[in-house]
C-alpha cells in the first residue's frame, strides 16, 4: 500500500509495486531457517557500536492473540471426559451382550476398554452387534439402536479424539483453525473483564530497550519457558549473559537451579517477594501463624507450633514438574491441637496442623532475596522495568502489534522476529 501511496517509498523503489503474495512468500519461505542468523548479526553489529553488552538482560513475556477464532476452541479436559464416557459405553455394552450370549460366544479375556485403539474399537463393537443380532427376540429396540449406533459412530470418534490429543501435545487447548495456538488469558480488556483468546507468549530478553533474543511457546506460563529461552540465546552467541533479571513469574525451584547450573547470576523475584516488601515497607508484622514464622530446628528437624508443640517430620512426598524436575516436599505434622486455644487463628482443619517443607526452594528463595535487595539488586529490579517492558509498550502499542497475521509456531516467529528486528533498527537510528 506504501508503494502505491507513500512517495518516498515510491521513490526508494522507483515506483516499482510489489505484490502482498510476493511478500508473504519471502515472509514464510525466504526466510525460514536464515532469520535468526539475520536477527543474530544486526545485534552482534549493535554490539561493536557499544549499544548492547550481551552479559545483563532484562527477561519477560507477553501473550499475542493468535489469528485463529476466539470461538474455534478445543479443550484437553473435554477429550478426555467424551474418551472415558465412549470407554465406559462401550464396557456396558460389552457386558450385556456377553450377559446373553451363548457359551460359544463369549469371551473369556475381555479388551481392555482403557486403552483401546480405533481397530480394537470396531472389532468389539461387531462381535457385540452379532451376538445381540443372534439374540434379537431377547434384545429390546433401544438397546439393538444402541447397538448400531456404536458400530457405526465409535471407531472414528476414538480415532478423532487420538488426533486431537496429538495435536495438542500436553497442552490443555488448541485452535481448529490454528492447531499450534494456545487459548490463553489475555489482559483485562477497559471492562475489567478476562479475555480468554488463541496465542502464543512471546519471551524476549533486552538490554538498553533493544532486543537480544526472542522465543515464541505455546505454554501460558511463563514459569517453564526460561529453559528453552535460555538455550536459543547461547545458540544465538556461543555463550550465556553473566546476568539475569526477570520478575516473579520465573521464580520457581526449577529455574533457579537452571540459572545456578548454568552459572547464570540470577536477580529473579520469588511469587511471595513483592508482598513481603510491602509488609517490611509498611511496617506491619507478618502473621504469626504463617509456616514461614514457625521456629524451625534444623539440627534436630522439627517445627514448634505458636504454642510451643514440636511438629514432628512425618513423611517426604516426591513431585514432577512439567519439564520433569523431581522435588521433594517434607511433611510436618503437630502431636495433638485438639483444645488448643489459638486454634482457630493458627488453622481451621479438622485434625492436627500440618505444615510443608520444601528445603532446596527455601534455599533459592533465601539466595535470591539476599541478592534483590543489595543496592544492585534494588537498581536492577528498577531497571527492569524500564528496559524490557517499555519494549513491548513499543511493539504492541505504539505499533499497533496486538495479533499475528499469520498461522503456525515457525511462522508466527518469524513474524515476531520482523517486528523485533525492526523495533532494534529504531533504536539504532533514534
Amino acid at each position: 500500500k506504501a508503494l502505491k501511496e507513500n512517495i518516498n517509498f515510491m521513490w526508494i523503489s522507483g515506483r516499482a509495486q510489489v505484490d502482498h503474495n510476493t511478500i508473504a512468500r519471502f515472509r514464510s519461505a525466504r526466510l525460514a531457517g536464515i532469520f535468526k542468523d539475520i536477527f543474530r548479526q544486526v545485534v552482534l553489529l549493535l554490539a561493536q557500536q557499544g549499544l548492547v553488552s550481551l552479559k545483563r538482560v532484562y527477561t519477560d513475556g507477553t501473550k499475542i492473540e493468535s489469528v485463529a477464532g476466539r470461538y474455534t476452541f478445543v479443550w484437553g479436559n473435554s477429550i478426555k471426559t467424551n474418551r472415558e464416557k465412549l470407554s465406559r459405553q462401550l464396557e456396558e455394552m460389552w457386558e450385556y451382550a456377553q450377559s446373553i450370549a451363548d457359551e460359544e460366544d463369549k469371551d473369556p479375556e475381555p479388551p481392555e476398554f482403557k486403552s483401546i485403539d480405533p481397530e480394537k474399537v470396531k472389532q468389539t463393537a461387531q462381535k457385540i452387534s452379532k451376538i445381540i443380532k443372534g439374540k434379537a427376540s431377547q434384545v429390546d429396540p433401544k438397546t439393538k439402536a444402541k447397538a448400531r449406533y456404536i458400530e457405526k459412530n465409535f471407531p472414528q470418534a476414538l480415532q478423532k479424539y487420538q488426533q486431537q490429543e496429538e495435536l495438542l501435545k500436553g497442552r490443555n487447548s488448541y485452535s481448529k483453525t490454528d492447531p499450534e495456538a494456545t487459548f490463553m488469558r489475555m489482559k483485562d480488556d477497559h471492562m475489567q473483564n478476562g479475555q480468554l483468546k488463541p496465542g502464543y507468549n512471546a519471551q524476549i530478553s533486552t538490554e538498553n530497550q533493544i532486543v537480544v533474543n526472542y522465543t515464541i511457546h505455546q505454554d501460558a506460563n511463563d514459569l517453564h519457558t526460561l529453559s528453552g529461552h535460555l538455550l536459543e540465546h547461547e545458540a544465538l552467541y556461543g555463550q550465556l549473559p553473566q546476568e539475569l533479571v526477570a520478575d516473579a513469574g520465573y521464580g520457581s525451584e526449577e529455574n533457579y537451579q537452571l540459572l545456578e547450573d548454568k552459572g547464570v547470576e540470577a536477580y529473579v523475584k520469588y511469587p511471595s517477594f513483592n508482598k513481603e516488601e510491602k509488609l517490611v515497607k509498611a511496617r506491619t508484622a507478618r502473621k504469626p501463624f504463617e509456616r514461614d514464622q514457625l521456629y524451625y530446628n534444623a539440627l534436630e528437624d522439627y517445627y514448634v507450633c505458636p504454642m510451643g508443640q514440636h511438629m514432628e517430620y512425618q513423611y517426604t512426598t516426591r513431585s514432577t514438574t512439567k519439564s520433569g524436575l523431581v522435588q521433594h516436599t517434607r511433611l510436618y505434622k503437630a502431636k495433638n491441637c485438639q483444645g488448643c486455644p489459638l486454634r482457630g487463628m493458627c488453622h481451621k482443619g479438622a485434625a492436627e496442623r500440618v505444615v510443608t517443607r520444601n528445603a532446596l526452594l527455601e534455599h533459592y528463595k533465601a539466595r535470591a532475596r539476599e541478592r534483590l535487595l543489595t543496592e544492585k539488586g534494588e537498581e536492577l529490579r528498577k531497571r527492569r522495568t524500564a528496559d524490557v517492558e517499555p519494549t513491548f509498550a513499543q511493539i504492541k502499542h505504539n505499533r499497533n502489534f496486538k495479533r499475528f497475521t499469520l498461522k503456525g509456531l515457525k511462522k508466527v516467529e518469524i513474524e515476531f522476529g520482523l517486528h523485533a528486528l525492526a523495533h532494534n533498527i529504531k533504536k539504532r537510528t533514534a
